[in-house]
């Protein structure tokens, strides 16, 4: 338990360096690369247009973060009907089965409280992930995945031209770490340039995850499941996907599309 809570707090500092690192890189290292003469670029250049996109993706992936931070699960522990006898200390040792007080609920020692529509507890948002912050959190996750492979484009054309390298092979990416690794032991290679190819695996790593988890969480979500149904083979009342989409995303769910806004309009 102890190590859980390290996690707790360790993880979420981790994704905001990777993520001011990430900005870094991309603002005063990538984009400007782009520029040749910045006297003659025109307004609507690539170096410009890949600038805002990278904003936009930013912007959308930290906005969704603070969001799921912020729209915690109401702890139901007070309103639930524990019933004769039944104490808190039932839910701590797991003698007590969440399901006998309402549908879908679970007691998450990290936050200590029980809360509705419980999934699974993110360590790097530090939150449980329910009824409050599903959409939030997909839109988090989805973000997050563009905005990694966005840098990992940038950070390859970044290496291309500063290397001199083509990644017309695709075996080119697969061995460029072990071939800069040797090269930075043999002093062939910069130190700067050696953190961006460690980078460029970071961002490959982390964007395919969170497009994996957003594909599966949207798969559960589909389905009318939550992680944590699946996991306790908790069955759920079979539905239409489209009211189990709505009920995550609301109505309004092409502005939550483009814009980090709160899960108000769901009724998850």
């Amino acid at each position: 338990m102890l190590v859980l809570r390290l996690l707790n707090v360790v993880a979420p500092a981790y994704f905001l360096c990777i993520s001011l690192v990430t900005f870094v890189l991309q603002i005063f290292v990538f984009i400007p690369s782009m520029f040749r003469d910045p006297s003659t670029t025109p307004l609507f250049s690539p170096a410009l247009l890949h600038g805002a996109l990278f904003l936009f993706l930013s912007a959308n992936a930290l906005g969704n973060y603070v969001l799921v931070i912020q729209n915690s699960p109401e702890d139901l522990g007070k309103d639930l009907n524990w019933g004769k006898g039944a104490e808190v200390a039932d839910w701590l040792d797991g003698s007590r089965s969440p399901g006998s007080a309402l549908p879908g609920t679970h007691f998450c020692r990290l936050c200590a409280r029980v809360t509705q529509r419980h999934d699974h507890h993110c360590f790097f948002t530090g939150n449980c992930i329910g009824s409050r912050n599903m959409r939030n959190f997909i839109m988090f996750c989805l973000y997050t995945s563009l905005a990694c492979l966005d840098s990992l484009v940038a950070g390859m054309a970044y290496i291309s031209a500063t290397l001199s390298m083509s990644f017309a092979d695709p075996l080119a990416f697969l061995t460029l770490l072990p071939h800069s690794i040797s090269q930075f032991f043999s002093g062939a290679l910069l130190s700067s340039e050696m953190f961006v190819i460690l980078m460029l695996y970071l961002w490959l790593g982390i964007g395919l995850a969170c497009a994996g988890f957003c594909c599966h969480q949207m798969l559960l979500i589909l389905r009318g499941q939550t992680r944590y149904q699946v996991r306790k083979g908790m069955v759920v009342r079979a539905r239409p996907w489209r009211e189990n989409l709505q009920e995550v995303f609301g109505k309004k769910w092409l502005l939550g599309l483009f814009i980090p806004v709160q899960n108000a309009e769901s009724s998850y």
